[in-house]
């Protein structure tokens, strides 16, 4: 099912970076319980990001799309920050690579 979901959030993308909540690593933990709600941990680039509220509600929006999910329940933690060469997946970090 978190693969499911995952593939869903990968249309979520940070529109300052152009890259996906997902290949930034901004997705820290999904939980679907067996009614289909689902919780998810997420996090931003920087606790100041002015689109956190926006991603917040595509994240939302998107996992609900996915097979099984009733409801999708969002968090936003800054515990631990966003770290690209910790978070990032490959892909990410060479998207991220790009940029500089």
């Amino acid at each position: 099912m978190n693969e499911t979901i995952m593939n869903e959030l990968k249309q979520v993308v940070d529109p300052e970076l152009g890259i996906s909540v997902v290949d930034l690593g901004l997705i820290r933990e999904i939980a679907v319980a067996d009614d289909g709600v689902t919780n998810i941990t997420m996090t931003l680039t920087s606790p100041g990001c002015p689109i956190g509220p926006q991603l917040m509600a595509a994240v939302k929006h998107f996992a609900e799309k996915a097979e099984g999910v009733k409801e999708a329940n969002v968090k936003l933690v800054f515990s631990p920050p966003w770290n690209p060469d910790r978070d990032a997946t490959q892909h990410g970090k060479f998207q991220l690579s790009m940029l500089m």
